[in-house]
């Protein structure tokens, strides 16, 4: 078996991997890295998901990278344009060099004998498996399983004729056409998929169990457009970026203060956009307060446009049986459809589903704490990338692989060879490390690892606060640090990469 070694070895070459190869490069140059990636191309959830209609449910200036201005005119894109951003963002910096394809981690093993990882790669039936050894393991796979999205326990499904179809697994060339479709979800998915569908399809009803919040917001930034009229792109981008950082916090933090206040103004802005003949209640009155669950974007208000073109439907209700036709609700109405979307939401899988042992003894990574939203205690030098819930994904990415560079240069200069968080005191209340009751998550709990009440073992959703956090506050505190080697030379100065012709 060969084996190769790294000094960094990033796991995922979705949004998180490449920007984690983007920070290596230009924050920790004298390391060498590599990124695994066990599908056939980069761009993670961007490449995976093919439904109609997919796209951002943040705003593209904070979604896309700091160092790589978002150039396209949409502010909530195209899951087509988000791939091109990234694919284009590998090539223009050569992080796609770094890449191995058909490269599934399934195993990371870590010795205190050697301070390294020996991570087991499958490279498939037509290839040998391999090994890798780093330093320094940084897991940006996610928090799902990639091979299958959640799929219910439908009372006589198996009596329906037509197919019924997870998001996750989009069939090709689907003919909609005259067709009857019933999307089943009201989270981002299902907001996303009926207005995409209605342009085809004969009529797609949205069925939801209970509703979501919903925010109306345009599709183009009108500031973004005028800025980058008079501007250089970096500073045009810098500058809608800070501005949606803001109002995005802003408005956040009014719906955890106010939450009756917030749930006011967002029903209001639903019922200005409601077509007469579709009615407030009970299709938009959620039964939890403003993020609790992750708010569902829809841009320029498309959903409440097919609702009102009369090609789509909303209707809360509960499943009692698939039948040949259809969909028997608990009411007794029967919903008929030729095809039946199941937009119920994913499958977590944490750590990317990698089997992870230290010395040989097992570890559940349900049983750790994250240490500054990045580390996990008790596993030696691995780090793991997880976005915000409340806010653009990539805002809370880009800083969690800064601070791995920030760690990672201590570290050298210092001669550490070992790097383990330690829990020296109690974290504080127990919580989830995906603070939200949405039914994935919720699903999943016991699997996820945790976070606590108290810095620096709590995520606070902040991305004012994680900015100062990351820049200065002490990188050794609650680290277990040791030595078991000569120093190494210390890494040159961070460098901005050029990007490759």
């Amino acid at each position: 078996m060969s084996v190769e070694s790294v000094d960094v070895l990033v796991v995922g070459a979705g949004i998180s991997g490449i920007g984690a190869g983007y920070r290596l490069m230009t924050e920790c140059p004298a390391m060498t890295y590599a990124i695994l990636e066990g599908r056939g191309d980069l761009g993670g959830t961007w490449d995976l998901f093919r439904y109609p209609g997919v796209r951002s449910d943040s705003d593209m200036f904070t979604l896309s990278y700091p160092f790589h201005p978002w150039r396209g005119a949409e502010s909530i894109a195209s899951g087509e344009s988000i791939l091109a951003y990234v694919r284009s963002t590998a090539e223009a910096y050569g992080i796609d060099r770094h890449i191995r394809f058909n490269h599934r981690v399934t195993r990371a093993s870590w010795s205190s004998a050697t301070s390294r990882w020996t991570v087991d790669v499958d490279r498939g039936d037509d290839a040998g498996p391999v090994q890798v050894t780093c330093r320094f393991l940084y897991l940006c796979s996610g928090y799902y399983r990639y091979d299958a999205g959640y799929m219910p326990v439908f009372p006589g499904i198996e009596r329906f004729d037509g197919p019924v179809i997870h998001p996750q697994q989009w069939p090709e060339n689907l003919d909609l056409r005259g067709k009857r479709v019933v999307v089943i979800g009201s989270g981002a998915t299902a907001v996303t998929l009926v207005p995409a569908l209605a342009n085809d399809a004969a009529h797609v009803t949205m069925l939801q169990r209970s509703p979501s919040y919903i925010l109306s917001l345009p599709g183009r930034d009108a500031l973004a457009d005028a800025l980058r009229k008079r501007l250089p792109a970096r500073l045009a981008h810098r500058l809608v970026r800070w501005k949606n950082v803001l109002s995005t916090t802003v408005y956040y933090q009014l719906c955890r203060r106010r939450p009756a206040l917030a749930r006011r103004l967002l029903r209001a802005g639903v019922q200005r956009l409601l077509p007469a003949d579709v009615a407030l209640d009970p299709h938009f009155d959620p039964a939890y307060d403003p993020w609790d669950q992750r708010l569902c974007i829809v841009p320029d208000g498309d959903l409440f446009t097919a609702l009102g073109s009369g090609r789509a439907s909303i209707v809360t209700d509960q499943i009692e049986t698939f039948t040949e036709r259809g969909i028997q609700l608990v009411s007794g109405t029967e919903l008929e459809a030729d095809i039946v979307i199941s937009a119920t939401g994913l499958t977590l899988a944490a750590c990317g589903g990698i089997s992870i042992d230290v010395d040989d003894t097992p570890v559940d990574p349900a049983q750790c704490f994250a240490y500054k939203g990045f580390l996990l205690s008790g596993i030696p030098n691995l780090a793991f990338c997880v976005g915000y819930t409340n806010a653009s994904w990539t805002l809370r990415a880009d800083l969690t692989s800064r601070s791995v560079c920030r760690l990672l240069n201590h570290m050298d200069r210092h001669g550490f060879t070992r790097a383990v968080p330690v829990l020296a005191g109690a974290p504080g209340e127990r919580r989830p490390v995906l603070d939200l009751t949405s039914g994935y998550i919720q699903r999943g709990l016991d699997m996820m690892p945790k976070q606590g009440s108290k810095a620096p073992w709590k995520l606070p959703q902040n991305y004012l606060l994680d900015v100062l956090s990351t820049r200065f506050s002490k990188i050794d505190q609650s680290l277990e640090l040791s030595r078991q080697a000569a120093p190494r030379a210390a890494p040159d100065a961070p460098r901005e990469p050029e990007p490759v012709a």
